[in-house]
């Protein structure tokens, strides 16, 4: 295992390996990546401090010299992702010149979210959520927060709890189509074949970004538009 920065240590099979110095900021930077991934790949309870010191090269009183807490660790990267997302679905709505763009240019900023940082949609998505209260209430918000956004786009004619409604069915469909988009390229990865019913005519990455956004933004707008006011 590499030991702290600028230090030596000696791994089982006695090969010695020097570290790779880092300053303060960028070795914190480093860590939390390295436990995204892991929270990610193996859920929080799985997930030790011994996981991610061992993960990241360093020793644990390091890894604890910049969190004090496995807890702390986690919250801080529930905060992180979740202004990314956020930002970018304010940033989207934003740029939107009518309902249709925005429910476009929304599904866009998600989807590339998760194809590019596929451990940040697990951390705050997956299904092996903390069972810790205070951790679930954090990623809870992080959820309510897409939602409030999402509402907010609905047609103000609407009844509050009709938009809120349609707020929960559209991230549903992203959350879905999520889900099926990193379930696929984990099989594939794992060298399984790829899904017959799956249409593959877009492999490269900004591909599959374009292609789920076009194809799900365009089921959630025929809906849209066809709301009964009543």
């Amino acid at each position: 295992m590499i030991g702290v920065a600028g230090t030596t240590t000696t791994k089982a099979s006695g090969t010695r390996i020097r570290s790779r110095r880092l300053g303060a900021t960028q070795r914190r930077e480093q860590l939390v990546a390295t436990a995204q991934r892991l929270f990610g790949e193996r859920g929080y309870r799985a997930t030790t401090m011994e996981d991610i010191a061992n993960a990241a090269g360093v020793t644990k009183p390091l890894l604890y010299q910049h969190f004090a807490s496995k807890r702390a660790l986690y919250l801080e990267l529930v905060h992180q992702v979740s202004a990314e997302l956020l930002e970018a679905l304010v940033t989207a709505h934003k740029r939107a010149t009518g309902p249709r763009e925005k429910v476009e240019n929304g599904f866009g900023a998600y989807f590339e979210l998760i194809v590019t940082h596929e451990n940040a949609f697990r951390l705050l998505f997956g299904r092996q959520a903390p069972d810790d209260p205070e951790l679930f209430s954090a990623v809870r918000q992080v959820q309510t927060a897409v939602i409030d956004i999402i509402e907010a786009s609905m047609p103000r004619e609407l009844q509050a709890d009709h938009r809120r409604l349609l707020a929960y069915a559209v991230i549903g469909m992203a959350e879905g189509g999520a889900r099926f988009w990193v379930e696929r390229t984990r099989r594939e990865s794992a060298g399984d074949p790829p899904d017959a019913t799956v249409d593959d005519d877009e492999a490269t990455l900004p591909d599959d970004v374009h292609l789920m956004t076009k194809r799900v933004s365009r089921l959630a707008w025929a809906g849209l538009r066809g709301i009964d006011l009543g």
